[in-house]
């Protein structure tokens, strides 16, 4: 690290509240990966629903994929680290997501698409964020943008740090994605931060904005307000208590982790699986659409 950084604990930093380990699991056609955001922590971390991480060298994990299925009522971000991933969906889009590239999704009132994982050296590794819309754009017009590694903003700071800004802005970057708060009030921050020499790293956070972060790659410490130092360690979550304008980070070279945060809707979760609603009523309405075949453009 370095030794000429001058670290200052200030009352504004926030505390990690608790760390989260993921659960194994299967999805799509059997696609072996760790739901690290399940549903039971949706309200507190409202307006992510799920954070699903995936990594193999070895295509019967996932080879399969996530044949056609639907969506409707939130936006799905899906991040590659390694190797690639091929989508079509039902509006007639079809792209390949890139090694280093995101897929940014709004399902709004409904899509069917398929993801086909890829490997790339013999791996295949990523994240897919679930976002909730809030109750006046769940019905808007499916949207999706592809943005390859290097339509990604990154800086590095003096300590050496590589943040990677995937949407939000940190330290006056811009991310790929920018959105109006009227439209979209969740205002993402999605940050990937590369310790690639060790040291620490701060970032802003809005006091009412929940967050939380997931160290893939080594273990990332939080220093709380008075110094004091907690740690999460590789393949867990850290999610952070509520007050405080600000989170500092620390950690050994070659750790990487991901900084996520955003505003609360404070509205009604009803979901059944792929659709994720206000009210149980336009659940039921959602079903019956797919099956009438109205997720179809």
């Amino acid at each position: 690290m370095n030794q000429a950084f001058i670290y200052k604990p200030t009352q504004s930093n926030r505390e990690l509240e608790r760390v989260v380990i993921g659960r194994a699991t299967q999805d799509g056609a059997g696609v072996k990966l760790t739901r690290v955001l399940t549903q039971d922590l949706q309200q507190r971390l409202d307006p992510f629903l799920m954070l699903d991480s995936f990594a193999s060298d070895d295509p019967n994990d996932y080879g399969g994929g996530f044949p056609d299925h639907p969506h409707r009522g939130f936006e799905t971000v899906t991040y590659m680290i390694a190797g690639r991933m091929r989508h079509k969906d039902s509006a007639g889009h079809e792209g390949l997501l890139q090694n280093g590239g995101v897929q940014w999704m709004t399902a709004g009132k409904g899509v069917i698409h398929s993801e086909m994982p890829e490997q790339e050296a013999g791996v295949m590794e990523g994240f897919q964020l679930w976002l909730n819309l809030p109750a006046h754009q769940k019905m808007c017009t499916p949207w999706y943008r592809d943005i390859q590694s290097h339509e990604i903003p990154e800086f590095t700071t003096a300590e050496g740090v590589l943040v990677r800004v995937i949407s939000g802005e940190s330290h006056g970057k811009s991310g790929a994605i920018n959105r109006s708060a009227a439209l979209y009030p969740t205002q993402a921050l999605y940050l990937d931060v590369h310790f690639n020499q060790g040291g620490f790293f701060e970032q802003a956070l809005k006091p009412e904005h929940n967050a939380f972060l997931y160290s893939y790659r080594g273990a990332t410490e939080v220093i709380g307000r008075n110094g004091e130092v907690k740690n999460v360690a590789c393949h867990h979550m850290g999610i952070l208590q509520n007050k405080g304008d600000r989170v500092q980070l620390r950690a050994k070279s070659g750790t990487q982790v991901l900084l996520i945060a955003g505003q609360p809707l404070n509205e009604p979760i009803a979901q059944h699986g792929p659709f994720v609603m206000n009210t149980r009523l336009e659940l039921m309405q959602a079903v019956e659409d797919y099956q009438n075949g109205l997720l179809t453009p």
